[in-house]
């Protein structure tokens, strides 16, 4: 009897462990669960894309929500980063303005079932959202985008572009010259810089971004070196190209850096229409002119070497390699 009375005890306390584990597992906010809002910001770019056809002023507007939204994006994953831990309000809260955001940019009204619904859980939002709209085949074909899984939304991202715009494929390098100089030991996470197009990007034949054109960047990740952290490291990253006024939404990482006075007169030396990345492959001839004192690894991390910040000068020229397609409507001909 006692070693009956011992099993069940022990199982109750079992249970006991178990349930508040099983409870924190499912609320917690994971990488994966930031990458798909960066996703889910990427896709609003292009439903805005979109929309300025439709409606210049309304996307203008709604522009500045989403560059508040993609801000709010970087410090949940920076604070998920450093604190371990993002509690999954913080997340859902986030998450539900983008989708709303985006149904505006479709023109689609905002429902309170599916304000309710997002408060509720992920799963019951997918089911719910859609249900208002049974009549209206023509806006329910791009609802299940937003709350499809980050599989799901690059892969209708490779086969359809918005009108009147031309796909730069993945992959694609672009060259650019810093505006403002960068600095692991002074510059911070979230910081904002500038850079411009040292070529022009073309698709089949056809300039699609302009040399000249504006790239914003920012800082996702900053390491200044400590005595007990003699790596200083610092993640670059492009999220938006200007062209004719119009911004557009990127996901470039830095591949290499070379020194800005590494280039003599390669205006003179590139033709309109020159293939991306002549400025460091051809001019150049591959690591010729690099920063000194600094490795480029993946995701577009920077590390100095040892006990030394990392430093990207002003008019220092970084390559930059599209993560994702970007969707751009071409200079007029």
């Amino acid at each position: 009897m006692m070693s009956i009375q011992r099993g069940l005890l022990l199982g109750v306390l079992i249970i006991g462990l178990a349930a508040p584990v099983a409870a924190q597992q499912s609320t917690t906010v994971t990488q994966a669960d930031i990458q798909r809002l960066q996703d889910n910001v990427y896709l609003a770019d292009r439903d805005l894309s979109q929309a300025r056809s439709r409606d210049a002023a309304r996307a203008t507007q709604l522009q500045a929500e989403l560059d508040d939204l993609r801000d709010e994006v970087v410090y949940l994953k920076v604070k998920l980063r450093k604190e371990r831990t993002l509690s999954r309000s913080e997340y859902a809260d986030v998450r539900d303005r983008i989708d709303d955001l985006r149904s505006r940019a479709r023109g689609e009204s905002a429902s309170p079932v599916s304000s309710s619904s997002s408060s509720s859980s992920t799963s019951a939002s997918a089911a719910v959202a859609p249900a208002p709209r049974p009549a209206s085949p023509a806006p329910v074909s791009p609802a299940p985008s937003s709350s499809s899984t980050s599989t799901t939304s690059t892969a209708s991202t490779r086969t359809t572009a918005p009108a009147g715009t031309v796909e730069i494929p993945v992959g694609t390098e672009i060259d650019v010259r810093l505006q403002n100089a960068l600095n692991s030991g002074t510059n911070q996470v979230e910081d904002r810089f500038e850079a411009t197009t040292l070529v022009d990007v073309g698709v089949n034949s056809r300039i699609v971004i302009p040399a000249g054109s504006l790239m914003r960047g920012v800082l996702t990740q900053v390491e200044p070196a400590t005595r007990t952290n003699r790596t200083a490291r610092m993640t670059v990253s492009f999220d938006q190209v200007t062209v004719n006024g119009q911004p557009y939404a990127i996901r470039g990482t830095v591949t290499q850096a070379i020194e800005g006075e590494g280039i003599k007169g390669e205006t003179a030396r590139i033709g309109t229409g020159a293939g991306v990345g002549a400025i460091i492959g051809g001019i150049l001839g591959g690591f010729k002119g690099a920063l000194a004192g600094i490795l480029i690894g993946g995701g577009g991390t920077i590390a100095a070497t040892e006990g030394k910040e990392v430093q990207l000068p002003q008019g220092a020229v970084l390559r930059v390699r599209l993560d994702s397609p970007a969707y751009v409507t071409p200079p007029a001909r």
